[in-house]
């Protein structure tokens, strides 16, 4: 029999954690959506926007 430990949950160490706090603070704050394609459509530009302002690419990818 093992027994594992995991690590502690640690957001300062996973970079996306940083970019999902500022997102939802800057670009999705006190904003209501009528669904979730909605809600998408509004990370999707909020992720486009903070791109832009950090000079970085953000690439969309199309399902059929």
């Amino acid at each position: 029999m093992f027994i594992f430990f995991l690590p502690p949950y640690s957001p300062p160490m996973n970079r996306i954690e940083e970019q999902w706090l500022h997102l939802k603070r800057d670009e999705l704050a006190c904003q209501i959506f009528s669904d979730e394609y909605d809600l998408a459509l509004a990370i999707i530009s909020g992720m486009e926007t903070r791109a832009a302002q950090g000079q970085y690419l953000v690439k969309r990818f199309h399902f059929n």
